[in-house]
């Protein structure tokens, strides 16, 4: 579905991402996951087409994409990006509405998003912005979906959210890939993502150091004790009673 070969982008004499090569397959969810400053947004903006590697190619189906975020889009990748960046003055429908400016169904992708997202249609006229943080993040998601993405790229949807909102926003992901979209999750909350991941990669420093199934990687001691935290020992023995 979505294939990164050979990716470097620098921010001057700052190398953000190096040589990451890492496929998407279609109908999985793909976690990145890895410390502050690993490059792991850069890296999203990347394929969203918001900057453009120095060196490196984006395939969609096989097919070579511009570093251009409109044309992005129109292949079929959507970023829901950090921070959700929903527009607070509008309601939740006018954000809807522009999700779907690339759409022909506007009307029908706005009923689906009630029909994901019950608490947004209960607040279709309010204003993002008086939102809570579980509902906006909802909302980003909602928008993004609103281009009928073939690949959903999302960058630390958890962030800022309490623990039983993080579970709900992981079952929302769940639910759109088993709706049939493809998704490319980064997120710093390395427990909750390969735990939802199909597959997943570790970025330290820019560089891919470490790739295979959510599960391999949630139980890989070195991925344990660096990214889920001291007690993770305690919890995976645990789990195992």
């Amino acid at each position: 579905m979505l294939r990164v070969e050979n990716l470097s982008f620098s921010y001057g004499k700052i190398q953000a991402v190096r040589d990451v090569s890492f496929e998407v397959k279609k109908g999985e969810i793909m976690a990145i996951i890895g410390s502050n400053g690993a490059g792991k947004s850069s890296l999203l903006k990347c394929i969203a087409g918001l900057l453009k590697p120095q060196t490196g190619q984006i395939y969609m189906e096989g097919e070579a994409l511009e570093a251009v975020a409109y044309k992005t889009v129109e292949k079929g990748i959507c970023l829901i990006p950090e921070g959700r960046w929903i527009f607070s003055n509008l309601t939740v429908e006018e954000n809807l509405i522009l999700g779907g400016y690339t759409s022909k169904a506007v009307s029908q992708g706005i009923e689906r998003s009630y029909d994901m997202f019950p608490r947004l249609g209960e607040r279709r006229g309010q204003r993002a912005g008086t939102l809570s943080g579980g509902e906006q993040q909802m909302l980003a998601i909602a928008r993004g979906l609103m281009s009928n993405p073939k690949v959903l790229l999302l960058d630390e949807p958890s962030l800022g959210l309490a623990p039983l909102i993080v579970n709900d926003i992981m079952k929302i992901i769940q639910d759109t890939n088993k709706a049939g979209v493809s998704v490319l999750l980064v997120e710093q909350n390395a427990r909750k993502a390969l735990g939802i991941a199909h597959h997943a990669c570790v970025l330290k420093q820019g560089t891919i150091v470490k790739e295979g199934r959510g599960a391999e990687l949630a139980s890989d001691e070195s991925i344990l004790a660096e990214y889920l935290g001291k007690d993770s020992k305690l919890l995976k023995a645990g789990a195992g009673k």
